[in-house]
């Protein structure tokens, strides 16, 4: 994947064209599947997706102008940075709120797009065309806002995210989430065969403050290094490597700690073990509470995925240590 500074003028202008046209056909899939339920909100999805034609049209035809006939191979899905639109057959029978939502994200990051594209394009055309998309997305995003203001009741609008708080979620919640999620599970299988390994305590105790610590490193550099934010609008890398690396390492040390009851204590490590058998319990239902509420998954179907998949990984490490 390349860099967004390190793409030439003509590749930004080859990335839009392609963004658009996605982007259209994306409009349209919605508007066919809302004509039955939301005709109205149907034919506003029409006319954005004939909006993003247009758009496309301009591109295009400053692209032939400068550069010629021939589009280089580049997608957005090429560009690190870019967050990944949803599979259109992923998009049927949504909520009309949840399509909004994605209208939203969508709509924001092509206006990121093209503001950070305006500021690297040399070419005073190339720079005032990207400047107008840049204004047109960010009218679209206002669109999106109230798409559904005649349609959803006030109570439910009031409910709704705002653009701030899905920032925040991008920001935060998800690399946080996702370093939770990887440190309450992946260090359970090496602290739970090292306890019944050996039946150590302060030796247990080190094995999962190695791992979970070694885990926490490990996910914050992943996660500050596969977005600079510029266009995705996630905010510093830095910052949610530091969220995503803190959230692993606590997930993991949250289960080691009870480790360091005294080797000397009667029944020491039954004790620690029971104690850290509350603790990942508390963790897995935490994590499928922060998956209901932030990241829109039903809140039985996340307790499901995160407390099955501990379990067997709980299971897994208790086998191999008392093997």
């Amino acid at each position: 994947m390349k860099n967004f500074a390190d793409l030439t003028e003509r590749e930004v202008l080859a990335v839009a064209i392609s963004s658009e046209e996605e982007d259209s056909r994306i409009y349209m899939s919605f508007a066919e599947d809302l004509a039955e339920r939301y005709p109205d909100s149907a034919k506003i999805f029409e006319e954005m997706a004939e909006e993003e034609r247009g758009h496309r049209h301009r591109l295009l035809e400053l692209y032939e102008q400068r550069f010629g006939p021939h589009l280089p191979p580049i997608r957005r899905e090429d560009v690190k940075g870019f967050l990944r639109r949803r599979p259109i057959w992923l998009t049927k029978n949504l909520p009309l709120d949840t399509i909004r939502k994605e209208v939203e994200t969508m709509e924001l990051q092509a206006e990121q797009f093209y503001i950070k594209a305006a500021e690297k394009a040399e070419d005073v055309g190339v720079r005032r065309l990207l400047g107008d998309l840049a204004e047109e997305e960010k009218g679209h995003e206002k669109l999106a806002v109230k798409l559904t203001d005649q349609i959803l009741s006030p109570d439910v609008r009031a409910e709704e995210d705002k653009t701030r708080r899905r920032v925040f979620v991008l920001q935060y919640v998800q690399p946080g989430l996702a370093g939770l999620m990887d440190g309450s599970v992946s260090t359970l299988a090496p602290l739970f065969a090292a306890a019944f390994a050996t039946h150590q305590n302060w030796q247990t105790f080190l094995v999962g403050l190695a791992a979970s610590i070694g885990a926490g490193i490990s996910m914050g550099f992943a996660e500050a290094l596969s977005d600079d934010g510029a266009l995705s609008g996630r905010g510093s890398p830095w910052l949610r490597g530091a969220a995503s690396g803190i959230m692993t390492a606590l997930g993991g040390l949250g289960h080691t700690l009870p480790y360091l009851v005294p080797d000397s204590w009667p029944n020491a490590f039954w004790i620690a073990t029971a104690a850290a058998g509350v603790v990942v319990f508390f963790e897995l239902w935490a994590i499928a509470f922060i998956r209901a509420k932030y990241m829109d998954t039903p809140f039985l179907r996340a307790a499901f995925q995160i407390v099955l998949g501990g379990v067997i990984v709980l299971g897994v490490g208790i086998l191999i240590g008392a093997s």
